[in-house]
C-alpha cells in the first residue's frame, strides 16, 4: 500500500519511549527562525486565526489564493474578513502576483502567501508590494519548513510536513497575546494515529475524511498536545537530509509523470510536502484517482474543492490535480511501481 499522507516507514514505538523537552525544541526553532517568537497550537488553523487577532485584521480585505482549502471559510466569516482572491499560475499552483496591486483598495490590510505543496514563493515582489501599501504578511507554511520567513507572522501544520496526528504553530516577529487553551484530545485521532504506519493505514481510511467542510474550522485556537510536539521534535532531527533525499525522488516521479503527459509543479526551491501533478488533458481525474485506490496506491485530490474556483485556471486545477505518494524512505522502485499502475 502507498499513501500520501507523511508515514513512518515501520511500526515502532520508539517516537512514544523517547524523552522530550519542550524547551529544547523552542531551542532547536530559534535557531531556524532567529529572533522569532513561536506558539505551539492544535492546527495550523488555529495559528492562522492567532496571526489575525494579533494584526487586528477584523472587518478587513485580504488578499488570497482562490486555490486554497474551504478551512478557511469560516475563519474568513468568524472575523468579518472579504477575501479578495487571485488566480492561480498552472505551473506553480501559487497566486499570478502581477494582478495583486490592482485588486488592492483602502481596505485591503494583509495579504496571505501559500508556498503550495512545497513551492517556495519568490518573496521580493510580495515584499515590495507589501511596504508600498501597508500590508502585513501573513505565510502559509503548512507545506513547507523554509530557512527563513519574511511576512509578520508564519503558520505551520505539523501533519502535513512529517508523520503527526496534529499539532501546529505560529512564527512571529512580535510576542504573541492572544490566549490560547489547553488542548483536550479527541477520538478522531486514533484513526490520525492508525494513519502513521502503512501496515495499518488501510483501516483509516474507512473513516477519513478527505476535505474539511464550510462548517467547522474556526474553533478557538488550542495548545498542541505534548505527543505531536514530540513528533515533530523527532522529524527535525536530520530533516535537512530528510529533504534533500525526498526532492530527489520528486525530481525522478516528475520526470516519469511528464513521460505519460502528467503536468507537474516546478522543482526548483520545492521540498515537496505533495507530489502533485495534473493529469493529462481530456483524461478523468476522479477515475484514475479511484483505479489508483482500488490498486493499493492511495491518492489525494487536494484541492478539488478549493475556496472560490471561479477563476479559469484555479477551475481547472481543482479538476485536473491529483497528489501522489512520496514518503522520504521511498526508492525508486517504489516510484516506479506507481508509474506502472498509472500506466495500466
Amino acid at each position: 500500500m502507498y499513501f500520501t499522507h507523511p508515514q513512518f516507514k515501520n511500526f515502532t514505538l520508539k517516537p512514544f519511549l523517547k524523552g522530550f523537552s519542550e524547551i529544547d525544541l523552542r531551542n532547536k526553532l530559534t535557531k531556524i527562525f532567529p529572533g522569532s517568537n513561536i506558539v505551539f497550537t492544535d492546527s495550523g488553523r488555529s495559528a492562522f486565526q492567532l496571526a489575525i487577532n494579533e494584526l487586528k485584521l477584523d472587518n478587513s480585505e485580504m488578499l488570497v489564493p482562490a486555490y486554497i482549502c474551504d478551512i478557511f471559510s469560516p475563519i474568513f466569516e468568524k472575523y468579518k474578513i472579504k477575501p479578495v482572491y487571485l488566480d492561480i499560475d498552472l505551473k506553480t499552483f501559487q497566486p499570478n502576483f502581477s494582478e495583486i496591486e490592482r485588486k488592492i483598495t483602502p481596505q485591503t490590510k494583509s495579504i496571505l502567501i501559500c508556498h503550495t505543496y512545497g513551492l517556495a514563493v519568490e518573496m521580493e515582489m510580495i515584499l515590495n508590494i507589501a511596504k508600498r501599501h501597508n500590508l502585513k504578511i501573513i505565510e502559509d507554511c503548512a507545506h513547507i519548513l523554509p530557512s527563513k520567513i519574511y511576512g509578520s507572522y508564519a503558520f505551520f501544520s505539523f501533519a502535513k510536513i512529517c508523520p503527526n496526528i496534529n499539532g501546529g504553530m505560529l512564527v512571529s516577529r512580535s510576542q504573541v497575546k492572544t490566549e490560547v487553551s489547553d488542548y483536550k484530545p479527541k477520538l478522531s485521532n486514533i484513526v490520525k494515529f492508525l494513519r502513521l504506519y502503512p501496515c495499518l493505514a488501510k483501516i483509516s481510511e474507512k473513516f477519513r475524511k478527505e476535505q474539511p467542510t464550510k462548517n467547522g474550522g474556526a474553533e478557538k485556537p488550542k495548545k498542541a498536545s505534548r505527543l505531536s510536539l514530540k513528533f515533530f521534535d523527532n522529524y527535525l532531527k536530520d530533516y535537512e537530509r530528510k529533504i534533500y533525499k525526498k526532492v530527489e525522488l520528486a525530481k525522478y516521479f516528475q520526470k516519469k509523470l511528464q513521460e505519460i503527459g502528467f503536468e507537474t509543479q516546478k522543482a526548483e526551491n520545492n521540498t515537496f510536502t505533495y507530489l502533485s501533478a495534473l493529469i493529462p488533458q481530456n483524461s478523468n481525474r476522479d477515475e484514475l484517482f479511484n483505479k489508483l485506490k482500488n490498486k493499493g496506491v492511495f491518492c489525494l485530490r487536494i484541492w478539488r474543492n478549493p475556496l472560490f474556483p471561479n477563476l479559469s485556471n484555479t477551475s481547472e486545477a481543482a479538476k485536473r490535480i491529483i497528489n501522489f505518494p512520496l514518503q522520504v524512505w521511498f526508492t525508486k522502485e517504489d516510484i516506479n511501481k506507481i508509474i506502472q499502475v498509472i500506466s495500466s
